[in-house]
């Protein structure tokens, strides 16, 4: 297998103890992998993120962000969401995360965005995006890697949420297939690899509602190749499965066809190498800064089991910035 200049710098960098940033887009055509110390050198104007207790300088801010939005209507949605149903139907996949762009109107600059909003994984690239993930990707410490996909929302207000999102069978279907997808991507680079917690439920907090999401922990033992290599391992595990589907191949060739343009840097993945350890973040709950204003991206899981109208109405609910 071919290894990607990006991911023998990552694999250099790590073999040299050298801590280090990475971004790497959906369709790895424009990713960054940059020392930290090349970072700490310019964060007044440069990139700026936040992943658990390792964070740049920042500024803090008390800023309320108010905002309104211009969603795809349900007519665009269903179109995308039909021809889903169609690759459904004909075996293609059985599980795919159909994405769209909303328009936010009124929102402040991405840095002060970033500066505001909270969640354990923020990602600023100045005039391109800002990202506020709750989704961790891969973790690897001492030799394990560990990974926790996330599938499954529901509005926390509804009468029971927990119960009902847990009890839901297309979420269990949908959150089962994510769980088998991501226990054998982990197998590529480990062994020994387990379910450690099975559909556990966190919420999040916006201005506009919360959310109960529903993830797993999955880990595994690196095998001796990939130890040292957080390159070669990224490599082997991207994209995200639980931000593409089933089967992976076919599917992400369905998703370049369905959606109306190019993912970028949404869903993709960033993280931190900090000279020994690795953690990192599916970047889900981005906004996008573009020549006509900022555009939000989000999406969901479809299954045969889905509505279109209901799975339209998870997409707009995940149009929120967390304060």
């Amino acid at each position: 297998m071919t290894i990607p200049a990006w991911a023998q710098q990552m694999d250099q960098l790590a073999a040299e103890g050298i801590p280090f940033l990475f971004v790497l887009d959906f369709e790895l055509v424009d990713p960054y992998v940059i020392p930290l110390k090349e970072i700490e050198q310019t964060h007044e104007a440069g990139i700026q993120f936040q992943i658990n207790n390792t964070k740049s300088e920042t500024s803090p801010s008390t800023r309320e962000i108010n905002f309104s939005k211009i969603p795809v209507s349900l007519e665009v949605y269903r179109h995308g969401f039909n021809q889903v149903m169609k690759a459904i139907k004909a075996g293609d996949t059985y599980l795919l995360n159909l994405c769209y762009s909303t328009q936010m109107i009124g929102l402040p600059s991405l840095k002060e965005i970033f500066e505001v909003v909270s969640a354990p994984y923020k990602l600023y690239l100045p005039g391109k995006f800002v990202v506020f993930s709750p989704e961790q990707f891969v973790s690897i410490e001492d030799g394990i890697i560990r990974t926790f996909p996330m599938k499954g929302t529901i509005d926390a207000a509804l009468s029971d949420a927990e119960a009902v999102l847990l009890a839901d069978i297309k979420e269990q279907e949908e959150h089962a297939t994510v769980v088998d997808l991501l226990r054998n991507d982990l197998s590529i680079v480990s062994r020994k690899v387990t379910v450690d917690q099975y559909r556990y439920i966190s919420k999040i907090t916006t201005p506009i509602k919360s959310l109960l999401q529903c993830s797993s922990a999955i880990s595994g033992i690196l095998e001796d190749e990939y130890v040292d290599k957080p390159g070669s391992i990224m490599h082997a595990l991207l994209p995200a499965g639980s931000v593409t589907g089933a089967p992976k191949k076919k599917t992400v060739e369905l998703i370049t066809t369905i959606e109306p343009e190019p993912r970028g840097y949404y869903t993709g993945v960033f993280g931190v190498f900090d000279g020994k350890n690795l953690d990192s973040a599916v970047m889900i709950r981005m906004i996008e800064e573009r020549a006509d204003g900022f555009y939000y991206r989000s999406g969901g899981g479809i299954t045969y089991r889905s509505v279109a109208e209901q799975e339209y109405q998870e997409l707009m609910d995940k149009v929120y910035t967390p304060v």
